[in-house]
């Protein structure tokens, strides 16, 4: 259930009104806007009187809530969310890019991908350390050594972090050198890893499962939700359907479903969304167009020699060029890099 407090509702209404929630098995989350404080109820009984809450003091209106995901709608907070990471915010109509190799492979190669991604307007480096392999001959990433080198190479160029986590025990040694905790998609339904992410305070950019549909990923950022980390970045890199040009489909339409449905910020993975470097600039510009608040993007600097997702990775001028056109893009729709 939601419950709206009245413009300048006391502290003490507000109290009472939690109080009166915790007594009928609600667990509550507070969320304060501009204008209004916003109660969600979570759990409690499947039947109550929502009058008991309408005539409490200092309240505006009372709602229940159908469906199955309640701190990730958009009625719990009806302005959106800007999710802050160092000094980046994601969320509120800018466009930030995330860009960096999907490996972590040497000291060098990172330090050339992290250099190159910044001078073209990249705010944050993202770069592969733990990998999730299909197949277990393939390079399975640097692990610890590789965190130490992508902190090194990111702080040398004044960006953030954001690299996956794989299972809860990697939580802690992973968070110790990144400022976003990526749960990548095979893991989008791993319930025990979103649970104890929604227990640390750091950003969770959560992918959508290659098999999931909007309410599945929705229900996911509400197992994170409702640990208390509201800091959750919502990302579509593309499902499986029944078209084989490309590995997956690039989802454009979910970026504006989702964008209703929650208060969340979405950004698009083009580069895993097409596995193809050709047909990556296309699906960032329309992701742009249609509303995402970030990109995610491969970016390589020798792709056709990279250890891992070459095929889809960009060069350093590929990307340079692709951002000018996605400031073209962002300009185009009343929007900013």
């Amino acid at each position: 259930m939601l419950v709206v407090m009245q413009q300048g509702a006391t502290e003490d209404q507000i109290d009472a009104v939690i109080g009166r929630m915790v007594e009928m098995g609600f667990d509550v989350h507070r969320s304060t806007g501009v204008l209004h404080t916003v109660l969600g109820g979570v759990g409690g009984k499947e039947e109550f009187d929502l009058e008991v809450f309408t005539v409490m003091e200092g309240v505006k209106e009372a709602h229940r809530i159908v469906s199955p995901y309640k701190l990730a709608s958009r009625s719990f907070r009806p302005r959106g969310t800007i999710v802050r990471a160092g000094n980046v915010e994601i969320g509120g109509g800018r466009v930030v890019l995330m860009a960096g190799p999907g490996s972590v492979e040497s000291r060098e190669q990172i330090g050339r991908a992290a250099a190159a991604v910044a001078a073209a307007g990249a705010r944050i480096l993202r770069g592969g350390v733990f990998q999730p392999l299909n197949s277990p001959y393939g390079f399975p990433g640097l692990g610890e050594d590789g965190l130490r080198l992508l902190r090194e190479a990111a702080d040398r160029n004044r960006l953030l972090v954001a690299t996956e986590v794989m299972d809860t025990a990697q939580i802690p040694l992973v968070a110790q050198y990144a400022d976003i905790l990526q749960v990548g998609s095979r893991n989008m339904q791993n319930f025990a890893l979103l649970r104890e992410l929604g227990r640390q305070p750091k950003p969770v950019l959560l992918k959508r499962g290659t098999a999931a549909t909007v309410e599945e990923l929705l229900l996911s950022a509400e197992h994170i939700l409702s640990g208390g980390n509201y800091g959750v970045i919502l990302c579509e890199r593309g499902i499986r359907t029944f078209e084989t040009y490309t590995p997956y489909t690039m989802d454009i339409s979910a970026i504006p479903v989702l964008k209703k449905l929650s208060h969340l910020p979405v950004i698009a993975d083009p580069s895993h969304g097409t596995g193809r470097r050709d047909k990556v600039p296309a699906m960032a510009r329309a992701a742009v167009a249609a509303g995402a608040d970030g990109l995610l993007i491969e970016v390589h600097p020798n792709p056709d020699h990279a250890l891992s997702d070459g095929a889809q990775s960009l060069s350093p001028e590929q990307f340079e060029a692709l951002v000018e056109q996605l400031r073209a893009v962002a300009g185009a729709v009343g929007r900013n890099m």
